[in-house]
């Protein structure tokens, strides 16, 4: 008797988003205006919010996403030494580095460039009444040399237990080219983080069978509260940025993609669909890292010591998505307060979001604080936020599958061009599968 084969995690992930948006909208009609909805049941009343959206939901999403967020800093820190001890020319670091950085910084500069463009040609902030009774208070983004001078550690450890994942690469990268640098000594070290990252990503592979079950939780505790009569008011301003987001992963990327490695775009984003999936789901290109990893390596062929680098770095400073809704909303802003904008002005908004996508990298809410720079930089009312704070979260969900997406493109691209890439493993269809199930006889016999 031949047993049932279990769905694939992208099919398996895809169910949970459906039937989490369709419960979700189910509990909306039963709670209209954020009421509550009463069960009772003998000598005592069941709460529906309580027992569901701010119980079950709240706490299987919330779970979910922290055993995500406590993968992140071991996951980078191990797999960083991992890729920086196995250059076996530690000079190698800098032009890989310096590669990945630019490139990061121009799909950045083109993403503002097209949404801005095709905002300026929607109009979608035209005829809106420019009253809000919703303000937005940005905190303080610290100055660009500041945020250069804060990536080197003062204390390791203190940098771990608070996740500051740009100290964590640099302290990564600096200890793994002293374990290359320590002749026997450094291979007894670099033997042991190799099976330390095998564990890790052993980790991975079980939490990801879980990730349906989450999305659903999360899914359906979003749009349970989803404001729909925003997403009316600003149908254009949604519709605009979801279009240009749409318009860099499929166009923009792929174009580069091609025109730098001659591979095939198409099989390069239909390997992308799980990592895009779990990005959407949960919002976070941090909590992603260990599905962008395991897709970068097992399914895209870039050897390990270019991606444990570069999707690490592009989670932290590649920000295309937040720099699509910022040319958009800024030029929705500024048509809803009948501001003109001057070339000048333009040009401005380009090269303080490309430079702001590493200087307020790790800094909490960094859409909106990177979009209150932009505002005051060009002279636009910060309290215009508070028009987009309705839609911002699920266009959020959309904005990370955008970066991670970016974060995989630079590294197949760098990873190319380093001949630090398997071609035969990017053109086979199988490849990578066996990150998609757990195989617990391999768990049994070791």
């Amino acid at each position: 008797m031949t047993e049932k084969k279990q769905a694939s995690l992208t099919t398996r992930i895809v169910i949970g988003m459906t039937a989490g948006i369709f419960v979700g909208f189910l509990l909306q009609n039963l709670m209209p205006d954020g009421s509550d909805f009463i069960i009772p049941l003998y000598f005592f009343d069941i709460s529906l919010r309580s027992l569901l959206v701010d119980g079950a939901f709240e706490v299987v999403g919330q779970i979910f996403i922290a055993s995500l967020q406590m993968l992140v800093v071991p996951l980078v820190f191990v797999s960083l030494i991992c890729g920086t001890t196995s250059l076996k020319d530690t000079s190698k670091l800098g032009r890989i580095g310096g590669k990945a950085v630019i490139l990061y910084l121009l799909t950045t500069a083109i993403a503002i460039s097209l949404a801005m463009f095709v905002a300026l040609m929607v109009e979608p902030g035209a005829g809106v009444d420019k009253a809000t009774d919703t303000t937005f208070i940005a905190k303080e983004s610290p100055p660009l040399a500041q945020v250069f001078i804060d990536m080197f550690p003062t204390n390791p450890f203190s940098s771990f237990a608070q996740g500051n994942m740009l100290q964590i690469i640099i302290f990564a990268l600096l200890f793994g080219m002293a374990i290359a640098l320590s002749g026997k000594p450094g291979e007894r070290i670099a033997n042991i983080f190799s099976d330390m990252n095998e564990v890790v990503m052993r980790l991975v592979t079980i939490l990801m069978n879980l990730a349906p079950y989450g999305v659903f939780c999360l899914l359906a505790g979003l749009f349970t509260d989803l404001p729909l009569d925003k997403l009316k008011n600003l149908a254009w301003y949604f519709l605009c940025v979801l279009g240009v987001l749409i318009t860099h992963a499929l166009i923009t990327y792929p174009i580069i993609l091609k025109l730098t490695t001659r591979l095939s775009p198409v099989v390069f984003l239909k390997k992308m669909r799980d990592a895009a999936l779990f990005a959407f789901s949960t919002s976070s290109s941090n909590a992603t890292i260990p599905i962008t990893l395991e897709t970068a390596t097992k399914k895209l062929g870039v050897k390990n010591s270019i991606a444990s680098f570069t999707v690490p770095l592009g989670a932290t400073i590649n920000m295309d998505g937040t720099a699509i809704m910022q040319g958009v909303a800024t030029v929705f802003i500024a048509q809803v307060y009948n501001i003109d904008l001057t070339l000048a002005d333009y040009l401005m908004v380009i090269l303080t979001a490309t430079l702001a996508s590493i200087g307020t990298a790790g800094v909490p809410g960094v859409g909106l604080i990177m979009l209150a720079m932009v505002l005051n930089q060009v002279g636009l009312p910060v309290e215009g936020i508070g028009l987009i704070i309705g839609v911002d979260r699920l266009l959020d969900m959309t904005r990370t599958a955008v970066n991670v997406t970016g974060d995989s493109m630079v590294t197949l691209v760098v990873g190319k061009s380093e001949e630090q890439f398997d071609e035969a493993i990017f053109n086979d269809e199988n490849a990578g599968k066996n990150i998609e199930e757990i195989d617990f006889h391999h768990l049994d016999k070791n």
